[in-house]
């Protein structure tokens, strides 16, 4: 069965898992070690079932919690060139030896979940989004963009199932008295965050289309709430007729529900060996 749970969303990190009956992949750690381990139990699913932990991009929010993780596991990270560098040249995995590395654009296989990779727009040094495919199903996953290119729509236009980010209300950014307004110009730039109803209207591009589900992801605590992120994306929905979507928000403190994504045909399994592409990287 393929399935998606997202571990944890927001401002203080996110990971998420997902899965087949043959394949676990951890989607970024942004978590602290100890709560990745505590929610891929709450999952059911030991960290040393681990087939790879897949990389957006090199901030700390989404890899902060490898270095104590991998210093037990020798769990292979896969990610671009420029991002293992970035996180290795930082500190926190620069003894990591189980790398990965492919570029960006690619299209590989892990176990049975076929992962497409493509580029978006971020403030980090070559941040990436997925399109997970397994049996019927498909997920895109895409968060910290600063607004979603004609090719990233493209890519999404087939999944089932999308995680996308709505980071902030753009009345709340514009308010906040703790953020300098150098800050608030990076976020709202294109290199920054999606904001509600920026993601809102990505999602509207889907339709119609093949997406079935919406997780909205990555909130920031300070300047977004779930109700303002739900009637940003509803009204949108309600335009194209589809407030029949299944919609729902992924919370910072708790794992989410097990999201099933179409149905993972069935047969006898056989393991993908990794592409050709793939190289060994040592610093």
């Amino acid at each position: 069965m393929f399935s998606l749970t997202m571990l944890g969303s927001g401002s203080a990190g996110n990971s998420a898992l997902v899965s087949t009956d043959h394949c676990k992949i951890l989607v970024d750690g942004g978590l602290s070690a100890r709560q990745i381990v505590l929610r891929l139990e709450q999952c059911g699913v030991a960290p040393d079932r681990l087939d790879g932990v897949l990389l957006t991009h090199e901030h700390g929010d989404h890899v902060c919690g490898l270095e104590v993780l991998c210093r037990k596991l020798d769990v292979p990270i896969y990610c671009n060139a420029l991002t293992a560098e970035a996180v290795r040249c930082d500190g926190p995995l620069n003894r990591h030896r189980n790398w990965r590395i492919f570029r960006t654009g690619a299209e590989f296989s892990i176990c049975d979940i076929v992962v497409q990779t493509f580029p978006v727009p971020h403030d980090a040094v070559d941040p990436i989004g997925f399109a997970f495919h397994a049996g019927s199903g498909s997920l895109g996953f895409v968060t910290d963009l600063g607004y979603a290119t004609k090719m990233i729509v493209e890519r999404l236009r087939k999944v089932h199932t999308l995680v996308i980010e709505t980071n902030h209300d753009e009345k709340l950014l514009q308010n906040d008295p703790h953020r300098p307004w150098p800050v608030k110009q990076r976020i709202q730039s294109r290199h920054g965050h999606l904001s509600n109803a920026a993601a809102a209207s990505v999602i509207e591009q889907l339709l119609p289309g093949k997406i079935e589900r919406v997780v909205l992801g990555h909130l920031s605590r300070d300047c977004n709430t779930p109700a303002l992120a739900f009637a940003a994306v509803r009204e949108s929905l309600a335009k194209s007729d589809r407030i029949d979507m299944e919609l729902h928000c992924a919370e910072q403190s708790q794992i989410s529900a097990r999201f099933h994504i179409g149905e993972t045909e069935r047969g006898a399994f056989q393991p993908t060996f990794e592409s050709a592409f793939f190289s060994n990287f040592i610093l």
